[in-house]
């Protein structure tokens, strides 16, 4: 009889144990819903804590001295840009494949106007000093080096427009002598953007 009245036992505990083996955790197996935030919601004094920043710095000095040094961080990325011929750092008027097209034009050619600074530079001094043979030497330098420009200033656009046409099947637009005569006059290494191409190099 004793021996009997164990049975139910033993298997009321072997049966509790093995129901706990078996039954996993809920929230362990939980699937991950996509679109759900599968977090605890937070309280409202936490998001009140996350949402709250400071107006004004506690710092001003050190504010300010950041955001200038960015500030000038950023002029000078934009100006290096800029230098190198990036579409998004150029002003307005010198963006697309056609002011690029004109620029390649002047830059691939050795233009007298370039010169013309170097060359007032020394003839202008000449024409002041009381000599007849100085004087006469020096506007002949400085007048020469004008009538030579606009000569190839001429013969630059010339060019440009016969090959624009081709290029693009249309005459360049409004501006383009102003673009090449500023471009032409201007030093090399002073140019802006800077050349992309070398002397005798056609447009790209």
């Amino acid at each position: 009889m004793c021996r009997l009245a164990r049975w139910p036992t033993v298997r009321l505990v072997f049966g509790r144990k093995k129901q706990d083996e078996i039954i996993p955790d809920a929230a362990a197996t939980s699937p991950v819903k996509p679109g759900a935030k599968n977090r605890p919601t937070p309280t409202r004094r936490e998001a009140e804590a996350a949402r709250r920043q400071p107006l004004v710095p506690t710092d001003r000095k050190a504010a300010a001295k950041a955001a200038k040094l960015k500030e000038r961080e950023a002029r000078t990325k934009q100006r290096q840009a800029m230098m190198n011929g990036e579409e998004w750092a150029l002003l307005p008027r010198d963006r697309g494949p056609q002011k690029a097209y004109i620029r390649d034009h002047v830059d691939g050619r050795w233009n007298i106007g370039e010169f013309v600074l170097p060359i007032m530079i020394l003839g202008l001094p000449l024409t002041m000093i009381q000599n007849a043979t100085t004087v006469t030497m020096g506007i002949v330098l400085v007048y020469g080096a004008m009538l030579a420009t606009m000569v190839d200033l001429a013969i630059s656009s010339f060019q440009l427009k016969k090959k624009y046409q081709g290029r693009f099947g249309g005459p360049p637009p409004k501006g383009t002598l102003w673009t090449v005569a500023a471009r032409s006059i201007q030093m090399r290494r002073t140019r802006v953007p800077k050349p992309q191409v070398k002397r005798g190099q056609p447009p790209r």
